[in-house]
């Protein structure tokens, strides 16, 4: 059936390519891995297709049974509708275009074969998680991706910082995991199910379920002894959200994850890893319809994060680092989108992200391909002439980022539809009274300045002005983990053209990772008005048929919903936000070092990402330390080993030293005693007959 073949066609091809990469070789592996994956994807626009246009119905279809366990069941089973249809086009053409992207991009790599098994892994365990029928089989795609991100970040597994890299995402993703599967068996608990449907019916059935917590009456403790149900349970799964989509405060993470290979950061920040906790939420939206709490929560946290996101992204000079925190601030749009009830629109959000952020990571990687494996935007300058091509797709990238268009017309970048749909949610909402609204809004109208200044800042830093480098770049460590030779570079620079003073001495990409810059630009530009219709429009009802719940509607698709300046707010301060980069970046090279210089502290708090790593670093690692080293020292040495082992020794010690001094060769000190001994028993001999006697 072709639902079990783009299911398992990546699981096989991961483990043919895992297995056998020696005898196979590197060639015929990434052959496999990138034919299944497109065959996928293929298949996937398929059933999107059929679903959208051809008649095609929504469908679950079991495979196996999953969990038998004292009568609670789980089944393996594949749940096709819109929802899970819109995911498996974007998770399957995102890795296709990745895996095509990084046949030339690790090229040089010796370990290849290996890369695309992951990377193939990555996508089965996506896939299994966006078809999931209940929450045990979507836990399972939930680690796998957790899994595959931490093998896949940590691929050059000899460079310290890769390790540490995949380490902490492998940590922080366990912390959002614990409040995930405390959600889960919440619902289990609550309504007796985890199936999707079942525990639709049951919510909708009892919406007032509570949690009564007799325990706490035992303790002394007589308030708040109930909570509801769909609360609780809404605020561990986004708990869960907060991990796998870096949202602010389990956002540390994914920066770091920028030390894989830029390709694994395209997949992980475009269409995989971080976008699972959007999804979740919307496939979940009955919960958080009826929990108002849960759903605040979830709005606060987006619009935080992405206004907090925005502000570090300002001050980044790697490139791939201001992607990636730009990845942190759409996150937080989607998300907020989703807490004040416009599902839809951050599910098109998703959609459209997943093209041009995917387009913008690969077209960083491009960069870095063409300058020798340099990442800092302060070694770049003058690369749009000798990479017109990459130039081109980073522009259209950063268009769509910004969202560019014109209100009130149909004529704009993907970004431009489904972003400005998610600031006009957030007005409504703050309108109709709805808890976090107002703030989002606000939030969100800032971040999209920082947005455009910070986006603009990257293009010209990168393509324009002179170049400011070394004549091959630093490599920051990647020339070595590509195999590059330093004599063959040395050797190809001797032989090549002479440059023009300020020139970069870079190189346009191979064809190979060219087209797929080609396929996602032609995505960031014309997805949003292709399908802003059915995604948010009045045909949205109709095209998520029951996927979604919308009972708010989506509150604010409709440009007349809004006041005008609402409609027009987003596009004036992305001009200002391209005015001023203009100024600092474009017009006079230096300016841009000058006020990063006066702002110190500042700049020095943005540079640091608001200290988040230096304090979770002394709350956390080095609590978790002393923690440790108290129970350590003071409780398992001194306490445990002291009165156990170690101290019952230690008396049998001093008892055996205290007789050893009785022992001392003299012949009349053991005289002496047998006569104290003898007098002693005597006199005890004595008292005895007395009492007797008497």
């Amino acid at each position: 059936m072709i639902e079990l073949a783009i299911l398992f066609a990546p699981a096989f091809a991961a483990a043919v390519a895992g297995l056998f990469q020696k005898p196979l070789g590197d060639r015929l592996c990434m052959a496999l891995t990138t034919g299944l994956v497109l065959l996928a994807a293929g298949l996937s626009l398929y059933v999107f297709a059929d679903l959208t246009w051809g008649g095609g119905q929504d469908r679950v279809i079991a495979i196996a049974p999953f969990v038998d366990v004292a009568g609670f069941t789980s089944n393996w089973s594949i749940r096709i509708d819109t929802l899970s249809a819109v995911m498996l086009v974007v998770v399957t053409s995102v890795s296709a275009l990745v895996h095509v992207y990084s046949i030339g991009y690790m090229a040089q790599d010796p370990h290849r074969a290996r890369f695309f098994s992951f990377l193939s892994l990555f996508t089965f365990a996506m896939l299994a998680l966006v078809t999931a029928n209940d929450f045990l089989q979507m836990f399972f795609g939930w680690e796998g991706v957790g899994l595959a991100s931490y093998l896949l970040i940590g691929f050059w597994y000899h460079k310290p910082s890769a390790n540490d890299a995949a380490i902490k995402a492998f940590v922080t993703n366990r912390v959002g995991d614990v409040g995930f599967a405390l959600g889960i068996m919440a619902c289990y608990l609550a309504y007796g199910t985890i199936a999707f449907d079942k525990l639709f019916a049951a919510i909708a059935a009892n919406p007032h379920a509570g949690f009564h917590f007799e325990f706490l009456r035992a303790m002394g403790i007589h308030a708040a002894l109930n909570a509801p149900a769909l609360e609780v349970i809404g605020v561990l799964l986004f708990i869960g959200a907060m991990g796998k989509s870096a949202q602010l405060f389990l956002h540390v993470w994914l920066p770091d994850a920028m030390e894989g290979p830029t390709p694994v950061s395209a997949l992980i920040h475009a269409a995989t890893m971080v976008t699972a906790g959007v999804f979740m939420v919307c496939r979940v939206s009955p919960i958080y319809e009826l929990a108002p709490f849960a759903a605040g929560m979830i709005t606060i946290t987006g619009a935080a994060t992405a206004l907090f996101a925005a502000t570090v992204g300002l001050a980044q000079n790697d490139i791939k680092r201001v992607v990636a925190y730009s990845t942190c601030s759409q996150l937080g749009y989607m998300f907020f989108a989703a807490g004040v009830g416009a599902y839809g629109v951050a599910m098109f959000h998703l959609f459209t992200h997943a093209f041009f952020k995917a387009l913008l990571f690969l077209g960083a990687g491009s960069v870095i391909h063409g300058l020798h494996h340099e990442q800092d935007m302060r070694q770049m300058g003058a690369v749009r002439r000798a990479m017109p091509l990459t130039w081109a797709a980073m522009l259209i990238g950063t268009l769509a980022l910004i969202g560019f268009g014109l209100p009130g017309t149909s004529i704009g970048f993907a970004g431009f539809f489904s972003k400005d749909a998610a600031i006009e949610a957030a007005y409504a909402a703050g309108a109709s009274g709805r808890f976090g609204g107002q703030f989002a809004f606000w939030a969100s109208i800032a971040a999209a300045f920082l947005t455009s200044f910070y986006s603009w800042r990257l293009l010209f830093m990168t393509f324009e002005g002179k170049f400011r480098g070394a004549a091959h770049g630093n490599g920051h460590g990647h020339e070595q983990v590509h195999g590059h030779n330093d004599h063959a570079a040395h050797a190809e620079a001797a032989h090549a053209p002479a440059l023009a003073a300020g020139a970069a001495p870079a190189h346009e990409s191979p064809l190979v990772m060219l087209l797929p810059l080609g396929v996602l630009a032609f995505g960031a530009t014309f997805a949003g008005m292709a399908f802003a219709g059915l995604f948010v429009g009045a045909g949205a009802p109709g095209f998520w048929n029951g996927a979604l719940a919308l009972a708010h509607g989506e509150a604010a698709h409709g440009h007349h919903e809004v006041p005008v300046w609402v409609v027009w707010a987003p596009l004036v301060v992305t001009l200002v936000g391209f005015v001023l980069a203009f100024l600092i970046y474009g017009l006079r090279a230096g300016v841009g070092a000058w006020i990063a210089k006066a702002t110190g502290p500042l700049n020095a708090f943005l540079v640091h990402k608001w200290y988040f790593d230096e304090i979770y670093h002394v709350v956390w690692v080095n609590g978790a330390k002393g923690l440790g080293d108290l129970l350590w020292k003071g409780g398992d040495k001194r306490l445990i080993d002291g009165l156990g082992p170690h101290g019952a020794v230690a008396a049998m010690r001093l008892g055996a030293r205290n007789l050893r001094r009785a022992q001392t060769g003299y012949l009349y000190h053991y005289s002496f005693l047998m006569l104290l001994a003898v007098v002693a028993f005597g006199a005890f001999a004595l008292w005895t007959t007395g009492r007797l006697g008497g």
